[in-house]
């Protein structure tokens, strides 16, 4: 279901595409945390930052549309983590069970792994994102704990499953 789907390095003109499909799950979900919609100079800024790091953004693009994007970012600031990476896929709502999320995630852990990554973590909200969790197991992440309670959007509590990968040297 992916024939036609190619995957390439997001430029700064899909960054509206990408703060659209984002912002859907800001107003609709609680697969991400923020509560208030991004915007497009915000979504600027990170792709410039990521650029200038050398980490990989990527966007999933069918017939010149975009239908999701995948990027890894720094896991924390201090210098130690450098190799040690967050990652984020989000696809346009009506992508999603298409085989496009799997075939995202593995070509940025490709791109992860080209660019010096070593150690990939994934923070997920589990009640709303259960196949994003099983998603990443099928690809090798392993359950290393939950965060109870850390959220609250929609006036629930919310946790984090988090999950980690070790690619490559």
């Amino acid at each position: 279901m992916t024939e036609g789907v190619h995957f390439r390095p997001a430029s700064p003109d899909d960054l509206i595409a990408v703060r659209d499909i984002y912002n859907h799950y800001v107003r609709e979900s609680t697969v991400t945390f923020d509560e208030v919609e991004s915007t497009t100079e915000s979504w600027r800024d990170k792709h410039a930052a990521l650029v200038a790091a050398g980490l990989p953004f990527l966007v999933a693009e069918e017939h010149d549309g975009v239908l999701g994007y995948g990027l890894v970012q720094p896991f924390r600031p201090k210098s130690a983590y450098r190799f040690t990476v967050e990652n984020s896929i989000y696809l346009a709502p009506e992508t999603t069970g298409r085989g496009v999320g799997e075939a995202l995630l593995r070509a940025l852990l490709s791109a992860a792994t080209d660019a010096g990554v070593r150690e990939v973590v994934a923070v997920i909200e589990p009640t709303s994102a259960a196949g994003s969790i099983r998603l990443h197991r099928r690809l090798g992440f392993v359950d290393v704990g939950t965060l109870q309670r850390v959220g609250v959007k929609f006036g629930r509590s919310l946790d984090t499953a988090m999950l980690q990968l070790s690619l490559p040297r």
